[in-house]
């Protein structure tokens, strides 16, 4: 049986009790039963994982004996930053929790022309706090023992006009663009990383495509059917994490 991941954003101390999140010590006492004794794994981000137990159920307020921790690297080879357009309702929560499953470094959430969200500061604030908290459960389930970064929203214009160059491609998605057909930087020499961005439900405007050009981003696109904001992001991962990464 596989045992329950915990992320903890402490420092683990082998040999120490430690207090579970509020959030996952309610789950585990009130949807899983857990009681003093079961076994979890816990992890602070750092890329180790610590064998524990539960030490004690106190309501809704659980605390575990932290055990020994070993490094586990289940992080890709190639870092990804995926710059995505905030697309409407829920499904940049869709977008953090599958892009953290396939191993994204990074990412960047910004709002573009034609972006159907607006936030103001305290909201983007807000929106920030909750898709690290996505991020963190996606790496509970798949294994993740390294989180990955989750920007402040911030327009795209911004982002572009400081953003730093990769060493491997920078593609910026668009319909009914070729896919691109990429080679390693240097002959031998494996892609480490890519910059990969996603417009928003009516894609980017042309001054925006422009302005990636400038920033040294290839346009691509992803087949001859328009995919949603969601199904792009995904698709382009995918793409990537075959033909660079550990798929």
């Amino acid at each position: 049986m596989r045992m329950t991941r915990v992320y903890v954003g402490a420092t683990l101390t082998p040999g120490s009790p430690v207090e579970l999140p509020p959030d996952t010590a309610s789950h585990l006492a009130k949807v899983l039963r857990a009681r003093a004794g079961d076994e979890l794994i816990l992890f602070n981000g750092d890329g180790r994982e610590f064998t524990g137990a539960i030490e004690g159920v106190r309501g809704s307020r659980v605390s575990a004996f932290v055990g020994d921790g070993r490094v586990v690297d289940r992080e890709s080879a190639l870092a990804i930053t995926l710059v995505q357009s905030v697309p409407r309702g829920d499904r940049m929560d869709f977008i953090v929790q599958k892009a953290t499953e396939l191993g994204v470094a990074r990412i960047v959430p910004v709002l573009s022309q034609r972006s159907v969200v607006r936030l103001d500061a305290a909201q983007a604030e807000s929106k920030a706090i909750h898709w690290r908290a996505v991020a963190v459960s996606a790496c509970e389930q798949c294994g993740r023992n390294s989180l990955p970064i989750i920007e402040a929203v911030q327009p795209l214009l911004n982002y572009l006009s400081k953003s730093a160059p990769c060493a491997g491609p920078r593609l910026v998605f668009e319909p009914e663009s070729a896919l691109q057909p990429l080679a390693p930087t240097t002959a031998g020499t494996p892609v480490v990383d890519a910059q990969i961005a996603i417009g928003p439900e009516g894609g980017f405007a042309a001054d925006e495509l422009e302005a990636f050009r400038v920033a040294g981003f290839a346009q691509g696109g992803l087949g001859p059917r328009v995919l949603r904001a969601e199904t792009a992001a995904i698709a382009a991962l995918v793409w990537l994490q075959t033909r660079f990464g550990d798929m």
